[in-house]
């Protein structure tokens, strides 16, 4: 075999080795985003369950007693403070560039 030929060769096996490797990343990237995708459906169906508990504590707040009401709104400022934490979380994750 000539030295050309076998210089072609070599480099033609270079490039389908550096294709199969190139296929993998594509494919380690389209699960990679599938993943983001997963957790940032996730993220955002945690705050619509956080938003949905803070309504029905204030719709609590309003038919609850004066006896139980100091306790009813120190459960809906705990709930306010981790939805407005989650809210900000969300704005900085989402935010476009």
């Amino acid at each position: 075999m000539e030295i050309d030929q076998a210089y072609r060769l070599k480099k033609a096996a270079q490039l389908k080795e550096w294709g199969a490797q190139l296929d993998l990343l594509e494919a380690q990237a389209e699960n990679a985003n599938a993943d983001i995708r997963i957790n940032d459906a996730l993220q955002l169906e945690d705050l619509r369950a956080r938003q949905r508990s803070a309504s029905s504590k204030m719709q609590e707040l309003e038919t609850v007693g004066s006896d139980a009401w100091e306790q009813t709104k120190e459960a809906v400022d705990r709930l306010w403070e981790d939805l407005k934490a989650g809210m900000a979380q969300a704005h900085a994750r989402f935010k476009s560039p």
